[in-house]
């Protein structure tokens, strides 16, 4: 799976990009239909905590997946989108089993 990751408005350390490349990573094990994914990396209202957000658009063979999540660090907005987008590859997956 490629992976594109944009920071707007700043430069995002290379420690975060491959934390963010290691969880993806990860989702290969629910689905092997993931072709890439997009991550962009926001900080919303500097001055305040709960300011860091992530969005993550999963482009499958059966669809798209998104994520968006607000949270205090990169990591953990991250980690939570990776939560939310194994939910919906799993509720997806089950839904094509039914069929």
């Amino acid at each position: 799976m490629t992976t594109t990751i944009q920071s707007l408005h700043f430069d995002a350390a290379e420690q975060l990009k491959e934390f963010i490349t290691k969880k993806l990573n990860k989702l290969d094990k629910f689905t092997d239909t993931i072709i890439d994914s997009e991550v962009i990396l926001k900080v919303v209202k500097p001055e305040t905590s709960n300011n860091k957000e992530t969005s993550i658009k999963l482009n499958a063979k059966n669809g798209e997946f998104f994520a968006s999540k607000v949270a205090d660090s990169f990591e953990e907005s991250t980690v939570l989108c990776i939560e939310a987008l194994e939910k919906q590859i799993l509720k997806a997956k089950d839904k094509k089993q039914e069929k």
